[in-house]
């Protein structure tokens, strides 16, 4: 029989936690002697969650410029050079976190096109408890339009299994609501409680993974005027600069710092997160942190504990709020964190935008 690739993609909105999922899923096919590879997805390059995965040693291709869907040629370039040297045995997708119908242009352009060559494990979407809740709830204030959290409803809708994140940080209680608010809207779909951060529930999403079937088969009825649109309304913005300094420093303190400074901003003008991160690189040493929502605290997802002089930073922002606006509130938090510390901050490239209309490569009506 020939070799088959197992493609496993998960997906799920902005900061829901996709990218430690997949580098702790990546340790574990490995931990198993299986080849592994990870293709990652954004709107634009410099992408925090590649150099995130790189640098812990994973082999990573990305998909830059546009979504798996709209790029499905790129995406299946990027597998293949990801596999240049030897067939990878897994390969992990993590796509852009305002991505949808996901099924009808991914995997099933898989199944159809590509069939002897990849075998489908389930699809799972993750919940991001902070927002998810507020809009499985109808909350007026959710922080996001109608328009966006159709978006997060949407992803859900399609999955074979949802996963609820973050159980570290939740209270029984909230578990136990969110749970019944899958229930109620998606019936019947297997529902998982982990943690990304402390591998919590990862054994039963490994089983879950290893389960052979005839899976990705929910087709969506999409709106794409209001997909579209939903995903303009985020300001997107990816920056790469260098920070040099006379004295050393603490990267992970100025990492926090510039988010921090970034989260008071952000609140004054009342402009909802999706995602903020930030990864700081020194001679093989990183650190990265992160904000996921407004309400939120900054947190240091994975600390570096160094003291340097310079350093390489990439921040990636996803908020609701005006592209320009964003841009300006990015410089003014990286520069005065940086002038804090007696820092320079160096500024190589920085694209703002909102995402353009989805305009997929392949989609099918119906499940295979």
């Amino acid at each position: 029989m020939a070799h088959k690739i197992r493609f496993i993609m998960v997906g799920g909105f902005l900061g829901a936690g996709k990218t430690t999922t997949l580098g702790r899923l990546a340790r574990h096919y490995m931990g198993q002697g299986l080849r592994v590879g990870i293709v990652t997805n954004d709107q634009a390059t410099d992408l925090v969650d590649t150099n995130t995965l790189r640098a812990q040693g994973f082999e990573v291709g990305e998909v830059a410029g546009s979504c798996f869907c709209c790029n499905f040629n790129e995406l299946m370039s990027t597998i293949e050079r990801v596999g240049v040297a030897q067939k990878p045995d897994v390969i992990l997708a993590e796509p852009v976190g305002s991505c949808t119908d996901l099924v009808a242009t991914v995997v099933q352009p898989l199944k159809r096109l590509y069939e002897a060559e990849f075998s489908i494990a389930p699809y799972c979407v993750i919940l991001k408890p902070s927002h998810g809740t507020r809009v499985l709830k109808n909350e007026a204030q959710a922080g996001f339009s109608p328009k966006a959290a159709y978006i997060l409803r949407k992803q859900l809708e399609e999955a074979d299994a949802i996963l609820i994140n973050r159980m570290d940080e939740l209270t029984p209680n909230a578990v136990e609501e969110i749970t019944s608010l899958l229930d109620a809207e998606f019936t019947g779909r297997p529902v998982l409680r982990i943690s990304a951060k402390t591998s919590a529930g990862f054994p039963a999403l490994y089983e879950l993974l290893a389960q052979e079937g005839d899976f990705g088969r929910r087709i969506l009825d999409v709106d794409y005027d209001i997909y579209a649109e939903g995903e303009a309304e985020l300001g997107w913005l990816n920056c790469s600069l260098r920070v040099t300094s006379a004295a050393e420093f603490d990267l992970d303190k100025l990492l926090l710092d510039i988010v921090g400074r970034l989260k008071e901003s952000l609140a004054l003008a009342e402009a909802e997160t999706a995602h903020l991160k930030a990864i700081g690189l020194w001679e093989g040493f990183f650190g990265v942190a992160n904000l996921i929502a407004r309400d939120q605290l900054p947190e240091l997802s994975l600390p570096s504990k160094c003291q340097v002089k310079d350093l390489e930073l990439i921040l990636n922002a996803r908020v609701a709020i005006d592209p320009a606006v964003l841009e300006t509130q990015v410089r003014d938090a990286v520069e005065n964190a940086c002038s804090a510390i007696g820092a320079t901050a160096e500024f190589r490239q920085t694209q703002s935008f909102r995402p353009g209309r989805p305009v997929p490569t392949h989609r099918y009506a119906t499940a295979e």
